[in-house]
């Protein structure tokens, strides 16, 4: 292979010596450089979430309806950009795809970062360019089958929990650095000037909401070139049409609904959280910084991501996705009997921040451990394994979108986000049966077992009840 191509001539990773010799040197590479690409694909998708909290204290007259739906845009349109990703490994390769989707989302950042400066900039604009910013969210259905198809089935699920839980950090690293980025004068005159920070009961103060934009634009030229250098492409090719053979078969659709109630959940939650935080606390007494917690959320549901690899790859997916169902369903009961979705008092807000954690925390361990199941699941067709990954994330993707818009609405019109809520425990108890039926009980078609079972599954064609 020349150090100019693109296609790998050859790739064989469930063959050990290959696999010692050159393929583990090459996946490891390729995860380093597509997890730190990932890591600022999320975090432009949701740079937004973390700008629009701040929009109506620098003079944007914007009603609180029209700020959760600026978050929820990119969501919209990262989902759509995901179902495109889905298809391209095949065709243009790891290579190109990485290296012109990071570049590409310099544009939206530059754009944010000008109108912002500008209170006179409409609101059809942002919308704009909140759909614009949907790139970063498509680029996770493209990297995490390019991820499946470079490493054997016995790794798959701690590589891919490792990519899919560090790449989720670009989600608190937005809502960490945009509040700290903001207040300091980084470029100086460069980028433009400051805006007044206008809050209630406190001095007005100078702040730089561009910055929260601007200063990913060189991480992307850097990462966006090193993967143009450095990444290769599996030779796994197929034409677009022959990748719509995913469509076929039933557990595409299963494996689309449980993913939706566990990276569907952490993706919505993590755009809504700031907002819901300012809609239902913000009118008490020294209200709480929503970018001061925000952050948090998505910390605790990437970290358990990472972590929930290696024991879904040691004792199988489904159970741990079980967890997670179970886990969402209780914490969102607790939050709507105990009344910190319609709160009377801030003294609520620790417990609701302490519940909303939690349900990051199930929502992050069933990212990871439905991340092992599909590879399971298709093992037969690694490359249909790899497609249904990339579609049930696009799907899932929506997340923002849905949890926003739906969580807004329900505020609007109720004062309150449990209507929301309820809807969200049907939602993930029909996930839940779903993933119990087809996966979790034993001696059905396509049982998820982890290694710790490996030896006898495959002993059985993986179809054989215990």
């Amino acid at each position: 292979m020349s150090r100019t191509s693109t296609w790998l001539t050859a790739w064989t990773p469930e063959d050990s010596s290959f696999w010692k010799t050159t393929g583990s040197r090459i996946a490891r590479q390729t995860l380093t450089i597509t997890t730190v690409a990932l890591i600022f694909s999320f975090a432009t998708w949701f740079v937004m979430s973390a700008v629009v909290v701040r929009l109506p204290q620098i003079g944007f007259q914007f009603t609180t309806l029209q700020l959760f739906w600026l978050g929820a845009m990119p969501g919209l349109a990262g989902g759509t950009l995901r179902i495109i990703n889905t298809f391209l490994i095949p065709i243009y390769g790891t290579r190109h795809v990485v290296s012109i989707s990071t570049l590409l989302k310099i544009l939206p950042c530059v754009a944010l970062g000008l109108a912002v400066m500008n209170p006179d900039t409409p609101f059809w604009l942002f919308i704009v360019i909140a759909l614009a910013l949907g790139f970063g969210g498509g680029d996770f259905s493209s990297y995490m089958p390019s991820t499946s198809l470079f490493f054997p089935r016995r790794l798959q699920g701690t590589a891919l929990g490792i990519q899919a839980g560090i790449g989720n950090f670009g989600v608190s690293l937005t809502q960490f650095v945009a509040p700290w980025i903001i207040g300091l004068a980084i470029f100086g005159a460069l980028l433009g000037g400051s805006q007044v920070y206008e809050r209630a009961g406190r001095p007005a103060a100078d702040i730089w909401l561009q910055n929260a934009a601007f200063w990913f634009v060189p991480f992307l030229l850097v990462v966006g070139i090193v993967a143009w250098v450095f990444l290769r492409s599996v030779p796994v090719r197929a034409t677009f049409r022959q990748q719509l053979d995913i469509f076929k078969d039933r557990h595409t659709y299963f494996c689309t609904i449980t993913y939706v109630m566990t990276f569907g959940s952490f993706s919505g939650l993590a755009a809504a959280f700031p907002m819901m935080i300012r809609a239902l606390y913000g009118g008490f007494e020294d209200p709480p910084d929503p970018l001061a917690y925000a952050f948090l959320g998505p910390l605790v549901g990437s970290l358990i991501r990472v972590v929930m690899g290696w024991p879904s790859d040691r004792w199988g997916g489904s159970i741990f996705t079980q967890f997670a169902g179970a886990g969402l369903i209780i914490c969102s009961l607790l939050l709507i009997f105990g009344g910190y979705l319609a709160p009377t008092s801030g003294d609520q807000f620790p417990v609701f921040v302490i519940v909303m954690l939690l349900l990051f925390f199930f929502a992050g361990a069933g990212n990871a451990s439905t991340f092992r199941q599909f590879p399971i699941i298709f093992a037969h067709s690694p490359r249909q394994g790899a497609g249904v990954i990339g579609f049930t994330a696009a799907i899932a993707a929506y997340g923002p979108f849905i949890f926003s818009g739906l969580i807004g609405t329900s505020i609007a019109a109720t004062g309150s986000a449990a209507v929301f809520f309820w809807g969200a425990i049907a939602f993930w108890s029909i996930a839940s049966a779903l993933n119990f039926w087809f996966y979790t009980r034993p001696g059905k078609e396509r049982w998820d077992f982890g290694s710790r079972w490996g030896t006898w599954w495959d002993a059985r064609g993986r179809t054989a009840s215990p």
